[in-house]
C-alpha cells in the first residue's frame, strides 16, 4: 500500500480555543479524494514523564487527583513542557524533582509516546532514571501529589491487570520491566 495515497493536505486553520494547557484549533484539510473535511486539533506542547527505579528495582509511583476522570490515578512522575523548544530531558528531571524530591545519575530515554494522534499533537517523552538521590520536593502551586514505591514486577503485573490504566505509565513501566528482564537474561 501507498502512504501517500492517505495524507491529507492542510489548507487553513483557526484557532477556537486558547487555554492554559492546550489550544484547540479548526483545520481545513483536502482528503485524498479531493473534498475538503474539518478536523479539531488539540494543540500541547508535549511533556515528559520518569520511570525513576531505586537500587531494589522499585519504581517511584505518585498518587495525583485528576480531575477529568474524578478519580485519584497512580502515574509514573510527569509534566508538560513550559514551551515546544523546551529539552524534554531538562523537563523530565525537573518534574521528578519536583514531584519526589529526587534527582537521577542516569538517564536514558526509552521512547516517545503519541497519546491520542486522533485529535491531539501531545507527545511524551519517556526516560528511565537510575541512580537515585532523595531530596527535597517542590511540586508546583496547584499540584498536590503523594509518592509510594512498587517494585517494577508488580507494577507491570498492574498495567497487565488493568489496575494502572495511564498510557504513560504503563507504557514506560512495561518498556522498563521489558529492559531489566532482558538485563537478567543476559
Amino acid at each position: 500500500m501507498n502512504e501517500q495515497n492517505l495524507i491529507e493536505k492542510y489548507v487553513d486553520g483557526k484557532v477556537v480555543f486558547e487555554g492554559k494547557i492546550i489550544r484547540l484549533e479548526h483545520w481545513r484539510v483536502e482528503l485524498p479524494n479531493g473534498h475538503i473535511a474539518l478536523r479539531e486539533v488539540a494543540c500541547h506542547p508535549g511533556a515528559s514523564a520518569v520511570v525513576a527505579l531505586d537500587e531494589e528495582n522499585n519504581v517511584i509511583l505518585v498518587h495525583q487527583y485528576r480531575a477529568p476522570m474524578h478519580r485519584v490515578t497512580l502515574e509514573i512522575p510527569a509534566g508538560k513542557l513550559d514551551s515546544a523548544e523546551e529539552d524534554p530531558l531538562f523537563c523530565a528531571q525537573r518534574e521528578l524533582s519536583e514531584e519526589t524530591g529526587m534527582l537521577a545519575d542516569s538517564w536514558t530515554k526509552l521512547t516517545v509516546l503519541d497519546t491520542t494522534p486522533g485529535f491531539c499533537n501531545e507527545r511524551i517523552h519517556i526516560y528511565l532514571a537510575t541512580g537515585l538521590k532523595q531530596g527535597e520536593t517542590h511540586p508546583d502551586e496547584d499540584e498536590f501529589v503523594s509518592t509510594t514505591r512498587m517494585p517494577l514486577a508488580e507494577a507491570a503485573a498492574r498495567v497487565m491487570d488493568g489496575t494502572l490504566r495511564d498510557g504513560k505509565t504503563a507504557l514506560g513501566i512495561l518498556m522498563a520491566y521489558t529492559r531489566a528482564s532482558a538485563n537478567i537474561n543476559e
